[in-house]
């Protein structure tokens, strides 16, 4: 059985976290916040500590870690894929509506 090489952290997210460098063709494995096991291949090369697409994501989506907007997808985003700054746009969210 394959070692776990990822993490999600909330049910919300639409990544996971890589515990380790992930290479091309080489399954990413984490636990859900069930505890059941998933799995997908990694269509990119994942540096330690960088975002996996655990899901498909659509242009202008956004981007969910740690339960959290963190960005929006640039353009399409394949489960397996690298998000990073290549495919993902900051956005600043307007606080002055949350006071």
């Amino acid at each position: 059985m394959e070692e776990i090489n990822a993490v999600v952290i909330s049910k919300n997210d639409n990544v996971v976290v890589a515990r380790e460098k992930i290479i091309k063709g080489l399954n990413v494995v984490y636990l859900d916040l069930d505890g059941k096991r998933e799995c997908f291949e990694a269509i990119d090369d994942i540096k330690i500590y960088h975002k996996i697409a655990k899901e498909e994501i659509k242009t202008g989506e956004h981007i969910v870690k740690y339960g959290e907007h963190i960005g929006v997808a640039s353009k399409n985003i394949h489960k397996g894929n690298h998000v990073h700054e290549h495919n993902v746009d900051s956005v600043r969210e307007n606080l002055d509506d949350l006071v």
